[in-house]
């Protein structure tokens, strides 16, 4: 089976797509002084840009691993994470508290989704 790596660096890859299976990680890049909220749908809006990279959508979502830095947050993220997704398509999920490597960061989230056909 062959490994498909979308634009890769010495570092990472903005997409790893083995057996049809896609696996990326998302953190806010565009405004770090953002709220949860904020930085939360900037997460989205580059993990559909993603997800559409491999032919896949928001409704494919297999699991996630959310990484938050302030369970005073979580309340705002859920509420942001409900209005996100579709209906009848929550992925299995996993929620954790970290000090993520830049301290403006208040989420990271590593997505795992079914590629295109």
């Amino acid at each position: 089976m062959e490994i498909q790596r979308i634009n890769p660096t010495q570092r990472w890859s903005d997409v790893t797509v083995f057996n049809g299976i896609a696996h990326f990680v998302e953190v806010p890049e565009s405004d770090t002084s953002a709220d949860i909220t904020g930085q939360a749908q900037q997460v989205f809006a580059q993990a559909e840009a993603m997800l559409a990279s491999v032919g896949s959508d928001k409704s494919r979502i297999l699991s996630v691993t959310i990484y938050i830095t302030d369970w005073a947050n979580l309340d705002a993220f859920n509420a942001a994470w409900d209005a996100w997704l579709p209906e009848g398509a929550a992925p299995s999920r996993a929620c954790v508290k970290v000090e993520l490597a830049d301290p403006d960061y208040l989420v990271e989230i590593a997505f795992v989704a079914a590629a295109g056909q």
